[in-house]
């Protein structure tokens, strides 16, 4: 994990709670750094988080840009914090990215046995994935 993606994630909240990621918008600004340090958190593809963010590839892409000066919208800067909470979430649970990263991309009977990542172009998504997550914490298989 690279200097910028540890700063960005001592940001984020353990855990997401609706309360925090407010406060996380309103009093830092969150930047394409942050998609970016999503992707550094990932196998991911430039096309999954782009969808899973509702934003274009090429604008995904652009961000990647070190000049790039953009204000995000708050949709999408929500969006981020609360997939950046999951990824700080999960990672924690099973140890190390590349393990969390599997089970993100392969189909579990918790899901309809459909991959936890199709779930995560939403907020309620997000949030069941992440309950999926404290359930493991607590014994529940998944």
């Amino acid at each position: 994990m690279e200097l910028k993606e540890k700063k960005i994630l001592a940001k984020i909240p353990q855990r997401i709670s609706h309360a925090d990621v407010l406060s996380l918008i309103q009093h830092n600004e969150v930047t394409p750094h942050y998609i970016q340090a999503i992707k550094g958190l990932t196998n991911l593809s430039d096309d999954i988080i782009s969808d899973l963010l509702n934003i274009s590839v090429k604008t995904f892409r652009s961000y990647k840009q070190p000049e790039v000066k953009v204000k995000l919208k708050e949709d999408i800067q929500e969006h981020t914090v609360m997939l950046l909470a999951l990824m700080k979430h999960g990672i924690d649970v099973f140890g190390d990215k590349e393990k969390f990263d599997r089970w993100l991309q392969t189909g579990n009977p918790f899901f309809g046995n459909k991959k936890p990542v199709q779930y995560l172009n939403t907020i309620s998504g997000i949030r069941f994935t992440d309950d999926r997550l404290t359930g493991m914490e607590y014994g529940d298989n998944a």
